[in-house]
């Protein structure tokens, strides 16, 4: 009797442990299938935005492939001409090129009695003089010691100095660059009765030399304009 009982308590336990096992099984079934199907899916999300990378990749590469074409069509070349055309004439970019130098410097004859001092030392009228020469003469770019010289220059005397574009003080001697056709710029200052032969009537020192490369800088500030366009523009 007592061992039939032992043998019913051995089988209660095994049952409960069965139960218990496969019901362990069971959950830890559930996770790994949980976790298996999570993978799938962040898997196929993975896939789905590696085909939207290479999707975007491709519009990029055919987006910079027609940007290429337009950039070397002869619309666009005409554009870019045009562009570096109306920087070098309102003198935002520095530019080289064939040209003369100019050089101004005030007279050092000695004063005889009775003679006024001004006559013998550069004004801002004289360079005006050489500089209106200059663009009559085809001078495309122009600058004064370094100080561009655009549309909108004004040059006015400052007691010693000459005053340049508002606020830049430049003292003598003077050196003016012009970019334009070396012998035509050279002949429009040397010729008889011209700016150069007035300015040495009164011993100012003046040496004009051409030159096959003449540097002049951009116009170092920014451009303020108050005009505006007076009227409609029709297509």
């Amino acid at each position: 009797m007592k061992i039939k009982a032992y043998h019913l308590v051995i089988l209660l336990v095994s049952v409960i442990l069965g139960v218990m096992a496969a019901m362990q099984f069971k959950s830890s079934s559930e996770i790994i299938d949980a976790n298996i199907e999570r993978t799938e899916k962040m898997a196929e999300k993975v896939e789905a935005k590696k085909k939207e990378i290479e999707e975007l990749k491709i519009k990029v590469d055919e987006m910079n492939l027609q940007l290429q074409e337009a950039a070397e069509s002869p619309e666009m070349y005409a554009l870019n001409q045009q562009l570096i055309t109306y920087g070098i004439l309102a003198g935002t970019v520095e530019v080289k090129g064939p040209g003369v130098k100019v050089l101004l410097s005030d007279s050092e004859e000695p004063l005889k009695p009775g003679q006024d001092p001004s006559f013998y030392v550069l004004h801002d009228v004289d360079i005006l003089k050489v500089l209106n020469e200059l663009k009559a003469a085809g001078a495309e770019a122009i600058a004064i010691n370094d100080e561009r010289v655009i549309a909108t220059t004004d040059i006015r005397c400052g007691g010693p100095v000459i005053i340049v574009n508002k606020n830049k003080r430049l003292a003598a001697p003077f050196v003016i660059k012009a970019i334009g056709h070396p012998d035509t710029l050279y002949n429009s200052l040397m010729m008889k009765g011209g700016v150069v032969e007035q300015l040495k009537f009164w011993n100012i020192r003046v040496s004009v030399q051409k030159a096959d490369e003449v540097i002049i800088p951009s116009y170092p500030r920014s451009i303020k304009l108050e005009a505006r366009l007076g009227g409609s523009i029709s297509g």
